[in-house]
C-alpha cells in the first residue's frame, strides 16, 4: 500500500526549500518550514507570497489560490514541529556534512511510517540514507531551480531504498503536476552530469582567454539556442554549488574531464557567488548585469 502523503517537511528555507514549499502548498499540501532561525523561515514565507503575487499578476494563479497556499505553510523551528509530517524533505546547501547532521538528527523524531526524501543535486542516496536508522525509507527527490517552474524531478533510489518509498514519492510528484526521471545513483546523476561540466568548460573558455563573459553567453544562447548563457545560468544556480557538484563528480568518478575550473575556485574564494551576493561572472550592484570579465 502506498503511503498518502498530505503533510510535507522542508529543511531549509532558501531558494530551493522555499521554492518546494510553494509547488507543495498551491498544490494542495500541507508544509511545515523549518530553518535555523525564524527570521529565515519569515523571509522565506515573504518571497513564497512575491513569488505567488508574481503569478497572479500574469493571470496564471488566482488571489484566493495565494490565500489557500499561504495558509498551508506554516513555520516549523524546532525539528519536531516535523514529527507527524509523512515526509521531509531536506533541501540545505550542498554539503554532505551538514545534510548527514540533518538526518542523524531527524530520524529518531519523523513518525516511523514516514519517508524522507534530499533535494541533493550530487551527493550519494545511498551514504546520506545511512544516517538515517531507515535508509528503506530514504530516496533522491532532485528539484530543479526554480521549483515552480519547471516542470522536471529527478528520483534516485539508494541501494536500500524500497518499492514503496520509490512509489510514494512518484505519486508526490505527479500531485505537483510535475514529471519524474529515474537516475542511478552516481555521482550528480543525470542532469548535473551533464550540466555541470558544460558550464565548467564555459568557465575554463573564459579561463583560457578564448572570450569575453558576453561573448561566451551570446555564442550558446545564439548559437546552441540556449534560453540562457552558461556563465549567465551559473550565476543564477550560484557558483558555491557548480563547485560542490563539480568536486563530487571529480571525487566520486576519478577523472580529470571533471576537475574544477580554477578561476572557478577563485571566484568562490572571493565570495563572487553570482546573483545571491551580487557578483560572479556579473556584478548585479548597479540593477542591470555588467560582466566582470
Amino acid at each position: 500500500m502506498t503511503l498518502e502523503i498530505c503533510k510535507i517537511g522542508i529543511v531549509g528555507a532558501g531558494q530551493m526549500g522555499s521554492g518546494i514549499a510553494q509547488a507543495c502548498a498551491v498544490s494542495g499540501l500541507d508544509v511545515y518550514l523549518n530553518d535555523v532561525t525564524a527570521d529565515r523561515i519569515n523571509a522565506a514565507l515573504a518571497k513564497i507570497d512575491g513569488q505567488i503575487a508574481r503569478e497572479i499578476a500574469k493571470g496564471s494563479l488566482g488571489e484566493d489560490v495565494r490565500k489557500l497556499a499561504m495558509a498551508r505553510i506554516h513555520p516549523a523551528v524546532e525539528y519536531e514541529a516535523l514529527a507527524d509530517c509523512d515526509l521531509v524533505i531536506e533541501a540545505a546547501a550542498e554539503n554532505e556534512d551538514i545534510k548527514r547532521k540533518i538526518f542523524t538528527r531527524l530520524g529518531p523524531i519523523i513518525k516511523p511510517s514516514a519517508f524522507f526524501g534530499t533535494n541533493t543535486s550530487s551527493i550519494s542516496i545511498t551514504r546520506l540514507a545511512s544516517t538515517t536508522g531507515r535508509p528503506e525509507k530514504f530516496i533522491g527527490i532532485h528539484f530543479m531551480n526554480p521549483v515552480p517552474r519547471m516542470q522536471l524531478v529527478e528520483l534516485i533510489r539508494g541501494i536500500a531504498t524500497e518499492d514503496a518509498t520509490f512509489e510514494a514519492a512518484k505519486l508526490f510528484i505527479s500531485k505537483l503536476g510535475k514529471t519524474s526521471t529515474v537516475a542511478e545513483d552516481f555521482p550528480a546523476f543525470i542532469v548535473n552530469r551533464i550540466l555541470l561540466p558544460m558550464i565548467n568548460e564555459a568557465i575554463y573558455t573564459l579561463y583560457e582567454g578564448v572570450g569575453t563573459v558576453d561573448a561566451i553567453d551570446t555564442a550558446m544562447r545564439l548559437g546552441a539556442n540556449h534560453p540562457m548563457g552558461p556563465l549567465q545560468l551559473a550565476d543564477f544556480i550560484g557558483l558555491d554549488t557548480c563547485l560542490s557538484v563539480m568536486q563530487v563528480l571529480h571525487e566520486g568518478l576519478a577523472d580529470s574531464k571533471y576537475r574544477p575550473c580554477p578561476l572557478l575556485v577563485k571566484y568562490v574564494e572571493a565570495g563572487w557567488l553570482g546573483r545571491k551576493t551580487q557578483r560572479g561572472f556579473y556584478d548585479y550592484r548597479s540593477g542591470s548585469p555588467v560582466p566582470t570579465r
